[in-house]
C-alpha cells in the first residue's frame, strides 16, 4: 500500500531502515573492533581520536585512563550497542578507511537507492539522521554497492550536532538547520521511539517494517507503516502548488 506525503524534505535513519542491522552488527561491528587498538595506540595525537579519547575517559569518569583502558571500554559499549559519541567516532574514523580502502562495502535494500533517486530528481532534499557519526554516514553512502549515492544527500546529521535520536528537541535543531517548517519534514525510521520524537517536534513520520529487522516485532507505534522505500510518495511544495493553483 502506498503512502503519500506532501513534504519538502526526507530524513533517514540508516540501521533498520535503509539498511540491514545485521550488516552493522556482523560485518562493521567486528571490523572496528579489530581496528580500535592500532588507532588509539598510534594516532593519539590526531585531534579526532585525542578528542574521542577525551570524551571517553569523561564519561569512564577516569581522567588518567590510557589507551588500552580505552579499548577495553570501547568493547565493553560495542557488545552493549551503546549509542555513545565517542564510540560512534573511533569508529566513523575506522570505517571511513575500511570504505575508502575497499576493504568495506555498503548495504542498502533495494528499493531505497530507486527511491532516493526519484525523490532527489523530484527536487526533494534529502538527509540522513543516524546515531553512527557524519563520517561514517558519508562512507557509508559514498561506497555502496550500486556506486557513490552521497551526492544525493544534502545533509548528514548524527548524535553529536543533532543530539539523542529519541528527544524531540534534536528534530527541532535539525528542522531549524533545514528552515523549513516541521510539518513539510519526513521522517523514515524503523524504531517507535524514534519517529515519536520526530512527530512530537511536528514533522511527518512513517515506520519502515522490514521483515527479519530487530524492530519490526514492535509495529509502527499508530505512525504510517511501510514495508518498502518504493511504497513511500513524496512531493514537494512547489509540486503540490502546480497541482493545485489557487
Amino acid at each position: 500500500m502506498t503512502v503519500a506525503f506532501a513534504a519538502d524534505a526526507v530524513v533517514l535513519d540508516i540501521e533498520g531502515t535503509t539498511s540491514a542491522t545485521a550488516f552493522v552488527t556482523e560485518v562493521l561491528y567486528p571490523y572496528s573492533r579489530r581496528q580500535f587498538g592500532t588507532l588509539l595506540n598510534e594516532r593519539s595525537h590526531e585531534a579526532d581520536v585525542r578528542r574521542a579519547m577525551d570524551q571517553t575517559r569523561r564519561l569512564l569518569g577516569e581522567p588518567e585512563a590510557d589507551a588500552a583502558r580505552i579499548e577495553r571500554a570501547l568493547h565493553t559499549w560495542l557488545d552493549e550497542d551503546r549509542k555513545v559519541t565517542p564510540l560512534k567516532t573511533f569508529q566513523g574514523i575506522v570505517w571511513a578507511e575500511g570504505f575508502a580502502r575497499g576493504d568495506l562495502v555498503s548495504h542498502f535494500y533495494d528499493d531505497v537507492p530507486p527511491a532516493l533517486r526519484l525523490w532527489h530528481a523530484g527536487g526533494v532534499g534529502l538527509h540522513v539522521y543516524s546515531s553512527g557519526s557524519v563520517a561514517a554516514q558519508r562512507a557509508w553512502f559514498a561506497h555502496s554497492a550500486g556506486g557513490d549515492l552521497l551526492p544525493l544527500v544534502d545533509g548528514l546529521f548524527d548524535t553529536e550536532n543533532a543530539g539523542p535520536k529519541q528527544s524531540p528537541e534534536s528534530y527541532r535543531a535539525i528542522g531549524a538547520a533545514l528552515a523549513l517548517p516541521a510539518g513539510r519534514i519526513l521522517f523514515l525510521s524503523d524504531r517507535p521511539a524514534e519517529l515519536d520524537a520526530a512527530r512530537a517536534a511536528g514533522w511527518l513520520t512513517a515506520g519502515v517494517r522490514r521483515p527479519g529487522e530487530p524492530y519490526h516485532r514492535h509495529g509502527a507505534g499508530g505512525h504510517p507503516e511501510v514495508g518498502s522505500f518504493a511504497d513511500v510518495r513524496v512531493s514537494p511544495a512547489d509540486a503540490d502548488d502546480a497541482r493545485n493553483p489557487r
